[in-house]
């Protein structure tokens, strides 16, 4: 064990994976254990600056070959082991067009930077169908070695402008800044990118950083100050579990709380190598010496091959059996352990300690001499396996994806198409369903100008799915299709939040209210609404809170319906769809690939359909004059299940949203229920 090893953050890490194991577990006590991904980029920068600094003031030079070659030969065996053990679990688990996708991601989790792929297709780390991407929790591991890469060149340029500490803190503080107030700007502009665009994480490795720089004269003797210090930073983390969510704006301002917890830990546990031998009674109180723990020390050195292992498991298990239970769960972790020891002590243990990457080449040079060549450097031949390696990973994750587009088969091609398939809405044009940030309204139109009636379709994109059926039965009764939609924004009067925006969406309530006005200024014949069901948003909730809410919506739904009602305008209020346990389209393809019937695919129709907030929405219905209901739950539900392939077709493109194709079959039920043979 190397003389500057360090139990406190070995224990760190503990605390780190633990964090985000227990998150991706679904353990509800701590929903912001996600940031345990942020206490490992502290722990990077602290790290990797305090190597590479004792590297250039002992020896006034840098091997970057030979760090180059340590990187790979810490990550990359066990990573590509991973990988490649995942693609071939997933060709029995998962549906060849799922293979084809996923197996493209893991290209770029070979390459270190499938966080870049994850922006290009806009997937949400935070997002329901996340679940099914076995490689997205790769992202961390793409920013870090991205972090690898430029860390070094950093403190070479700092070195290059001045010798000395001085000048490596202002650059490294410089890019930190810079880093962290784009990070708040794009959080708030664009989650997505902030959240896993490496330049703009770049500021949490910095703060690690530049916490190797603290003189710490203040705490070296003063064991007390340095115990409070880190139980200080052991709060803040702890606080960042508990009260961080997937709905907050993150990073942004929220990761100052793991990033300085992080940072506490690591300076309160600094220099203790240096203390006398004999514990004050405050060292032992001090975070480090629970952190030293035995258990702690054990998950520590598991870390990096536990935070491998613990999503393919989780992911495979839930596609396997979607309603995990504590039981099954706690497997899922006994089973991410038991291999994370097998990867640590037959691969990741004897790679690094092996000579197989061991760098030979020579180095960058900060000489004051004269006779010294400032940038002299010959090629890494040591860094050749881990180009072997990565290709090797690259080209076996190609060579899956080629196959797995082979094994789509006629059916599968079918679902795959039937969930693709636009509305005929969006089908005419995408921005006839507004995107999120949007307030003007853009009405579209279906359907002959001079037609003798007008309907409006008026709602989210649970009333976009109804404009296939709709546009159709109007067309048999001469009459004209006019939409208002809007992502995620319901026709009732309800302000909400939005989870994409990270914020109330006020977008929203301005687009509604100009959108009423329109409708009514246009005198309609018909206006049909359809909205995401609150029972979908309630389901977690204490009945009390589940009551309240329910009422909220209740009230926001009396009062658009009574602004149509006073203005002498129908209405007609479509039953909002079914949601299912799991996206049908992949579910569904899955259950194919198995040999099994789609059937395995349906949820129980006490937990899809939602009939208490159904009773209630009829209620405020039929208590405003010229209001209409229409339920064509029966469509989906029997008595018991809510089916999801119905008549030999997807009747869902994804969890409660309808498959085109099916919905076109609604059109003649929707006829009758709206014309009543007009």
């Amino acid at each position: 064990m190397a003389a500057s090893f360090r139990p406190d953050i070995q224990g760190l890490r503990a605390l780190a994976v633990g964090g985000v194991v227990a998150y991706h577990f679904g353990v509800t006590a701590l929903p912001g254990g996600f940031a345990g991904v942020d206490i490992f980029f502290v722990i990077s920068g602290w790290l990797i600056t305090t190597h590479l600094m004792q590297e250039i003031t002992e020896t006034g030079r840098l091997d970057l070959w030979r760090f180059y070659a340590r990187r790979a030969r810490r990550l990359l065996p066990a990573a590509i082991f991973v990988i490649l053990a995942t693609l071939a679990v997933g060709t029995f688990i998962m549906a060849p067009r799922e293979q084809a996708l996923y197996s493209r991601g893991a290209m770029y989790a070979a390459a270190y930077n499938i966080n870049l792929w994850l922006l290009r297709w806009s997937f949400d780390y935070f997002a329901a169908d996340s679940l099914s991407n076995p490689f997205i929790h790769f992202w961390s591991l793409s920013v870090e070695e991205q972090f690898y890469l430029v860390w070094p060149a950093l403190l070479v340029f700092a070195a290059w402008l001045h010798r000395g500490r001085r000048m490596t803190v202002v650059v490294i503080g410089a890019v930190g800044l810079a880093s962290f107030a784009a990070c708040l700007w794009f959080t708030s502009l664009s989650p997505a990118w902030a959240f896993y665009f490496s330049p703009l994480r770049a500021w949490e490795f910095a703060t690690g950083g530049l916490a190797t720089f603290a003189t710490p004269i203040l705490w070296r003797h003063q064991f007390w100050l340095r115990a409070a210090q880190g139980w200080l930073g052991l709060a803040l983390i702890v606080v960042a579990y508990l009260c961080l969510s997937e709905n907050l704006p993150f990073p942004g301002w929220y990761a100052l709380l793991p990033v300085a917890g992080s940072v506490l830990v690591l300076l309160s546990g600094a220099g203790e190598q240096g203390d006398a031998p004999a514990k004050t009674r405050w060292q032992a109180l001090a975070p480090a010496a629970m952190l030293s723990l035995a258990p702690l020390q054990w998950v520590g050195t598991l870390s990096y091959s536990l935070y491998l292992w613990h999503w393919p498991v989780i992911v495979y298990a839930a596609m396997l059996h979607p309603d995990l239970g504590v039981a099954q769960r706690i497997g899922c972790a006994v089973l991410a352990l038991a291999l994370s020891a097998a990867t640590y002590r037959l691969i990741e243990n004897p790679a690094r300690r092996g000579d197989w990457l061991a760098a030979t080449a020579r180095a960058f040079r900060f000489d004051a001499s004269p006779a010294a060549r400032p940038l002299r450097l010959l090629p890494g031949l040591a860094l050749a396996p881990a180009l072997v390696l990565t290709a090797a990973g690259v080209a076996a994750a190609y060579a899956n994806a080629h196959l797995a587009t082979r094994n789509i088969d006629p059916t599968q091609r079918g679902i795959e198409e039937a969930a693709e398939q636009p509305s005929i809405a969006r089908a005419v044009d995408k921005d006839c369903l507004l995107d999120f940030h949007t307030v003007e309204p853009k009405p579209c139109t279906f359907g002959p100008a001079d037609a003798a009636h007008t309907i409006v379709l008026f709602g989210d994109s649970h009333a976009d799915h109804w404009s296939t059926p709709l546009v159709e039965a109007a067309k048999r009764n001469d009459t004209k299709v006019v939409t208002y939609l809007k992502s995620s924004c319901r026709a009732s009067r309800l302000s909400t939040f939005n989870a994409v925006l990270k914020r109330d969406y006020t977008e929203c309530d301005a687009w509604r209210e100009q959108a009423i006005s329109d409708i009514i200024r246009g005198k309609p014949r018909l206006v049909v609404i359809s909205e995401f069901s609150i029972g979908n948003l309630t389901r977690d909730m204490s009945a009390a809170s589940r009551d309240a809410e329910i009422a909220r919506w209740q009230a926001g739904l009396r009062s658009t319906l009574e602004a149509f009602s006073q203005a002498g305008v129908e209405t007609a209020v479509i039953r909002d769809t079914p949601i299912g346990d799991s996206f049908a389209d992949a579910c569904v393809a899955r259950a194919l690939w198995w040999r099994e019937a789609p059937s395995l695919c349906d949820t129980p129709r006490a937990e899809a359909a939602n009939d208490d907030v159904a009773a209630a929405e009829r209620a405020v219905v039929k208590s405003i004059p010229d209001t209409l209901y229409i339920d064509l739950t029966d469509r989906f539900c029997g008595p018991t299940e809510c089916h999801v392939f119905i008549d030999g077709k997807l009747a869902f493109r994804d969890r409660h949203h309808l498959a085109t194709a099916f919905a076109e079959t609604l059109a003649g039920p929707l006829e009758k229920a709206l014309f009543r043979g007009s």
